[in-house]
């Protein structure tokens, strides 16, 4: 038995709190570092350097990187424009704006943006003092290396093995929640006979669009975990969930046809069986070939079923025929996502698989 949708959500409330709070320690602990590491070397604006460390770890590990190499690399540029807009410009506001729209307009076209807010700090300082000796320039670029150095090495500590089993417990939370879902379509369609009742019953729209939601959410997760790790692989995650996404609107557009139903023929019973039978094999390690096949041969087998003998039949056998198509094209989803690993994930993945 899977555990409770309510279970679940309190699971990954946890989850969440538990990064909010390694967040927030991790900001305390490199903004205080940053700070006292400064006052020791006697630098200005020592508490500079603890925004900078701050501004700096609200990024992922990846991004970490690319942003300190980006503020380093701007810190010359900064330098540069700074000097231009307050040595050759009288006035303290004027000199300011055109600093500050240089330095966006730069950060703009290098796509750099994530840089603007430690630069205009630096020009404020160099404002303030008005001065661009090499004791000055020396200060601000201790600044900034204070700052970035710290929020890296801070970084480096992710709780990455946690966070890849929360994306494991979601990958079987959203199997279990797919498997539902078929099931709960197959039992509406074992019924003889609707006749305006709501298709289906209880509240499997609700159940689709929350999973729906859910996904994008896992998505995101699996995109910080990648970005939080310097492996490649875990782009496995990434195409797993976008998979199941892909399936969960197949499922979304299937609601859309079960409800036009209004009488349910005899050939349904075999559409419910097949879809209780896929639901068993919604799981990560299934490469779904024998699926496919069964599917092909359901619809051979309806080709060769007499033809309609009046419209109402005729209407809900071609809405079966559509349900059946979309069967297929939720093992598609599955069977391009098995194709689309390499050699490398499946022993990472798939190396237990029978």
């Amino acid at each position: 038995m899977g555990s409770s949708p309510n279970l679940e959500w309190i699971k990954k409330e946890l989850a969440k709190k538990r990064k909010m709070l390694l967040l927030a320690a991790k900001i305390a602990v490199g903004s205080s570092a940053a700070i006292y590491i400064a006052q020791l070397l006697g630098l200005e604006y020592a508490i500079s350097a603890g925004t900078i460390t701050l501004l700096t770890l609200l990024t992922t590990k990846w991004e970490t990187v690319r942003l300190s190499a980006f503020r380093l690399v701007t810190f010359a540029v900064t330098i540069l424009l700074a000097w231009a807009s307050f040595a050759h410009i009288k006035s303290m506001w004027i000199g300011y704006g055109v600093f500050i729209f240089c330095v966006v307009l730069f950060a703009e076209v290098m796509d750099w943006r994530a840089t603007i807010s430690v630069n205009s700090v630096i020009g404020a300082h160099l404002l303030t003092g008005h001065v661009f000796s090499m004791k000055v320039i020396k200060n601000e670029f201790l600044l900034v290396l204070i700052g970035v150095v710290i929020a890296f090495l801070l970084n480096l500590f992710q709780n990455n093995g946690r966070n890849e089993q929360d994306i494991i417990e979601n990958m079987r939370y959203t199997e279990e929640r797919l498997q539902q879902i078929l099931r709960r379509f197959a039992g509406y369609l074992s019924q003889e006979e609707v006749l305006g009742s709501p298709a289906p019953s209880g509240n499997l729209w609700d159940d689709i669009i929350r999973l729906e939601k859910e996904l994008q959410d896992f998505i995101l997760e699996a995109y910080e975990y990648q970005e939080n790790t310097f492996h490649s692989h875990p782009v496995y995650y990434i195409d797993y969930f976008e998979m199941r996404s892909d399936q969960c609107h197949v499922l979304h557009n299937l609601h859309y046809e079960v409800k036009k139903i209004r009488y349910i023929p005899k050939q349904a019973r075999v559409v419910a069986e097949y879809m209780l039978y896929l639901a068993d094999y919604v799981v990560e390690r299934n490469v779904p070939s024998a699926q496919m096949e069964k599917l092909e041969g359901i619809f051979r087998d309806m080709k060769k079923e007499e033809l309609p003998k009046s419209r109402e039949e005729f209407e809900n056998r071609a809405i079966l025929y559509h349900i059946l198509m979309d069967m297929e094209e939720f093992l598609v989803y599955k069977q391009r996502f098995v194709r689309s690993l390499d050699e490398r994930q499946k022993k990472l993945y798939w190396n237990d698989m029978d």
